[in-house]
């Protein structure tokens, strides 16, 4: 990956945690790694953890940034997911998966948040 992309990752997952943040979340891991996997966003509202899997994009001519969260990945996120539930978890919340895709065009950003984005299984 070269430096361009992750600083663009970066920038994405800040924006990201500021948006869900001022949605009333609580911010409790960023970039949690496992192995060569990591889950770039753990976030608490009430009684709901959310494992997010933060895309960000300079354009969309390549499809939205909220589609490019496969089903390989999505298996990466639940594992890594059950690794921290383990460590960290809680027995009395609700856990989900949700994608925030962000899409940077210059000065203009859009944000799209997309909650239960894919099951727990």
């Amino acid at each position: 990956m070269t430096q361009a992309r992750q600083q663009l990752g970066l920038l994405g997952e800040r924006i990201a945690a500021r948006w869900m943040i001022r949605n009333g979340w609580e911010l409790v891991a960023h970039r949690f790694r496992h192995g060569h996997r990591d889950i770039d966003l753990i976030m608490r509202r009430g009684q709901a953890i959310a494992f997010v899997e933060v895309k960000a994009r300079r354009g969309d001519a390549f499809g939205s940034p909220v589609e490019a969260v496969h089903a390989r990945k999505q298996r990466e996120l639940v594992r890594s997911a059950r690794v921290w539930a383990d460590r960290h978890g809680f027995a009395e919340v609700e856990y989900r998966f949700d994608v925030v895709g962000v899409l940077i065009n210059g000065q203009n950003v859009r944000i799209r948040h997309i909650e239960h984005a894919f099951p727990v299984s």
